[in-house]
């Protein structure tokens, strides 16, 4: 069975990189190298690996990948220090009156 994993990098300027691949380890490697010169990490360097989830089914590991990109940086802060409870407030859109 393959597994895919749906990770968040942290980039030197403190912005988060949200990306999805089946080999974490050799992904994660290619960002810190620099190896794709177009891509959002490479002049955000160091990065750090601070989150990461598992899929079975790569369809729900891309849903999930698009979800989060779209999430508020409060938002995938919450996510990644494992405040699940705050997620639904952080969802919610604020209308001034």
């Amino acid at each position: 069975m393959k597994v895919y994993y749906v990770y968040i990098l942290e980039c030197a300027d403190s912005t988060y990189y949200t990306g999805i691949t089946s080999n974490l380890t050799k992904r994660f490697e290619e960002h810190t190298t620099g190896k794709h010169r177009d891509s959002y990490t490479y002049s955000r360097r160091p990065l750090n690996l601070v989150f990461y989830t598992e899929f079975t089914n790569v369809e729900i590991a891309i849903t999930t990948e698009k979800q989060i990109k779209k999430w508020s940086k409060a938002k995938k802060k919450a996510l990644i220090d494992g405040e699940y409870d705050k997620l639904i407030n952080l969802a919610k859109k604020r209308f001034n009156k």
